[in-house]
């Protein structure tokens, strides 16, 4: 009997190798999420630099979704106008196509931004299940409060953050006249170890909802 209960363990241990062997195999789609619409922005400076430590990687393919180029509305509703429609389709199929998400967020009176809250609340299931980190800037906190109360809106959303973040304080020192981070060491190493955790992540997730649909 133990062997036989031994056997079948080392199929279902194969079985589930495989599984996640197979899934390894496809690229990891990450949708990097510009949070900021206001006028004059810093967060396409702190954008292009994220998306250049992306781009050094083999890993990750990239969609971007900017919410200057997005007008949704913050009133909800079970039935969008047409307008509504149309602006949910710049960006509804970059989320649903995603296996990892990373936001960029400033923080505005100790908090993230309106046009990222209603990004997050005009969606749900394209949330779910797959991992998210945090690049934020600002003054003296780096935007790290606006981070804070993003994990437990994503928790509801069942996102699984990343704990390691990227933060710039006093972001408009940091950066030359061209965009270019003056010192930009420790940043990039940052940067490159929440990049490894968010893939380490996303293959997982990924790997395991192929297995088993999450939720069931």
């Amino acid at each position: 009997m133990t062997q036989n209960t031994r056997t079948a363990d080392s199929t279902s241990t194969a079985t589930s190798t495989a599984t996640f062997s197979g899934a390894s195999a496809a690229p990891l789609r990450v949708a990097v999420i510009i949070g900021s619409n206001r006028e004059g922005r810093f967060g396409p400076i702190v954008a292009d630099w994220l998306l250049a430590r992306i781009g050094e990687r083999a890993d990750f393919e990239v969609d971007v979704i900017d919410l200057a180029d997005s007008h949704l509305p913050t009133a909800l509703s079970y039935n969008p106008s047409p307008e509504t429609l149309a602006e949910l389709g710049k960006v509804t199929p970059k989320l649903a196509a995603a296996d990892a998400f990373v936001v960029l967020t400033p923080e505005y009176n100790h908090s993230y931004p309106a046009s990222l809250k209603s990004l997050i609340d005009w969606h749900n299931a394209e949330w779910q299940a797959k991992p998210l980190a945090f690049v934020s800037y600002g003054g003296l906190s780096g935007g790290l409060r606006a981070v804070e109360h993003l994990r437990p809106v994503f928790a509801e959303l069942h996102t699984m953050t990343i704990r390691d973040t990227v933060s710039f304080h006093n972001a408009g020192g940091l950066f030359a006249d061209d965009g270019t981070h003056k010192d930009p060491t420790a940043a990039n190493a940052a940067a490159k170890s929440m990049l490894d955790q968010l893939h380490w992540w996303a293959w997982a997730l990924r790997s395991a909802k192929e297995a088993r649909p999450y939720g069931n």
